[in-house]
């Protein structure tokens, strides 16, 4: 007997059995998620470092070392993958499948704080970690610009209000920003003039780190009152550098300014970023696993308006969104709270980052 004959032999039932199999796919269509490849979602956590200056040799057996030590003793793990290059170090692991991700980030920080210990004491932060999905690409790109504000200044503001704003957004599991680098003052050294007053690089650095200190002033008391110094010895400024006294040769003051060029610039002067021709910071959103990519992009998008009055005043500027592929709108910023959509070209790596 043929497999079709029941279906021959009872036309109706065969016709209510297609219209039912036709409505369970039309109602099943709308409750699929939206992604551009299957899902799967390996529970991944990464591990940053970083120590500026430092080589990446140094960074591998004074940085990474210690980590990998720690990381190895939690349990579930299934590979670890380490990058150390000049000044940072990421480690990568990678967790079994039935491994619930967040219980392996508290497995995580526990391993950090046991390595603290064991890592450099200059260390400028302690060693931070995400929840990523190494098969994931960002899901949204924002580029912040500005006509009258100097790139470190903008760099400031991305790290300290826009990224840990979109950090709290559900579905965000990673935010980076690039394209410039933190205000800092840059002090290039000549060799020359400095070994005719018969000191050395290292002498500079130590000079530098006591006179730049914020510590504690102690108090003054007597038997009724205690008044507390406040006071801080932070220098934050080239023109506040400059007239350090480094020591006294031939019966003068050998300042700073004598064996140095001290500017105002940034941490890395490597690290650019363009949007439209023009100088960007770019804040590069990644979701975290299992979170869908439109109802995330939707989130960070309805949040414009609060980036927007967060920033201080800085007239004209502009905040425009630009995701990884294709071009969702561009948010120009021309008032206080006044939004309007204008078209961009899409993002591309030339026009990134460098």
């Amino acid at each position: 007997m043929s497999i079709s004959a029941p279906f021959i032999r009872r036309p109706i039932a065969t016709t209510l059995l297609t219209i039912a199999v036709a409505l369970a796919g039309g109602l099943a269509y709308f409750s699929l998620p939206v992604a551009p490849l299957p899902q799967v979602e390996f529970p991944t956590i990464q591990v940053s470092a970083g120590l500026p200056g430092a080589s990446p040799e140094t960074m591998a057996s004074s940085v990474a070392t210690p980590l990998e030590r720690q990381f190895g003793r939690i349990a579930g793990i299934t590979e670890m993958t380490s990058t150390s290059n000049l000044g940072s170090t990421q480690i990568v692991l990678q967790f079994d499948l039935d491994r619930n991700i967040d219980a392996a980030a508290r497995d995580v920080q526990a391993a950090i704080n046991a390595a603290r210990a064991q890592l450099p004491s200059n260390l400028p932060n302690n060693p931070s970690y995400r929840k990523t999905n190494p098969a994931d690409a960002p899901i949204l790109m924002l580029a912040l610009t500005s006509d009258i504000v100097e790139k470190g200044r903008m760099y400031d503001l991305a790290a300290s209000i826009l990224q840990q704003t979109i950090s709290q957004v559900d579905g965000v599991g990673q935010v980076v920003v690039g394209g410039g680098a933190l205000p800092a003052v840059r002090v290039e050294i000549n060799p020359t003039a400095l070994h005719a007053y018969g000191l050395g690089f290292e002498d500079v650095r130590t000079f530098l780190a006591g006179a730049n200190a914020n510590r504690p002033k102690g108090e003054l008391a007597n038997a009724g009152r205690a008044w507390s110094l406040a006071s801080s010895d932070q220098l934050f400024k080239a023109g506040e550098y400059q007239p350090l006294v480094l020591g006294y040769r031939n019966g003068g003051a050998l300042r700073l300014s004598d064996v140095a060029n001290v500017t105002d610039s940034v941490e890395n002067i490597r690290a650019g970023g363009l949007t439209n021709g023009k100088p960007a910071v770019l804040v590069i959103v990644f979701r975290e696993p299992g979170a869908n990519i439109i109802e995330t992009v939707d989130r960070v998008r309805a949040l414009v308006p609060q980036l927007r009055a967060s920033l201080p005043p800085m007239k004209p500027s502009r905040i425009p969104e630009l995701p990884f592929s294709g071009v969702l709108s561009n948010v120009t910023l021309t008032g206080p709270l006044r939004l309007t959509d204008c078209p961009v070209r899409p993002w591309s790596r030339q026009n990134g980052l460098s």
